[in-house]
């Protein structure tokens, strides 16, 4: 099971990742190799920036295509914004990279697929963490009356204030 990362929107607005990493250089990355492979297996054709997006996302547990971009791009400056979201739409598609949209945000890409999470999205900062699936297994919870759907999964969204925030929060409150 992945560990749960969490960056925050100024983090993200600034190009960084939870690693602190900016830029994607693959001749230097380890992982290009295993990339390649996560690729090929998904039946797609393995490219420099399919391989600089994986990488990306590896450095950053959820990021916006434009984060992405940010970092793709210093690595491959003919790289466009457009590829970019091409190869986050043919990567979902393939069941490599799941796709999340939280309410009044970017939609943000993750590589943790396959399982059954949800996310706590803070209110103050923006970060986004993981949080293991409710309740069993999917769908983790089941409505009232299902119309006649097969269900399949249920996705959930936590809201609220992170450990910093509620600090902060209480450090800038008045004393009573």
């Amino acid at each position: 099971m992945a560990a749960a990362r969490t960056i925050t929107a100024e983090q993200r607005s600034a190009g960084q990742h939870a690693t602190g990493h900016h830029a994607v250089d693959l001749a230097t990355d380890s992982h290009a190799d295993d990339f390649a492979a996560v690729i090929r297996a998904a039946g797609l054709k393995v490219t420099a920036p399919r391989l600089a997006v994986l990488t990306g996302l590896a450095d950053s547990a959820h990021a916006t295509a434009e984060q992405l971009f940010d970092t793709v791009s210093a690595g491959l400056p003919g790289t466009s914004l457009q590829a970019v979201y091409g190869v986050l739409n043919a990567f979902t598609s393939a069941g490599l990279v799941r796709r999340i949209e939280p309410a009044g945000s970017a939609a943000l890409f993750e590589r943790r697929v396959g399982d059954n999470h949800h996310h706590l999205i803070c209110t103050g900062c923006r970060s986004v963490t993981d949080v293991e699936c409710v309740v069993g297994e999917a769908p983790c919870l089941t409505p009232g009356d299902s119309a006649g759907f097969i269900l399949q999964t249920a996705e959930v969204t936590f809201w609220g204030l992170c450990p910093a925030c509620q600090a902060g929060a209480l450090a800038s409150a008045p004393d009573l």
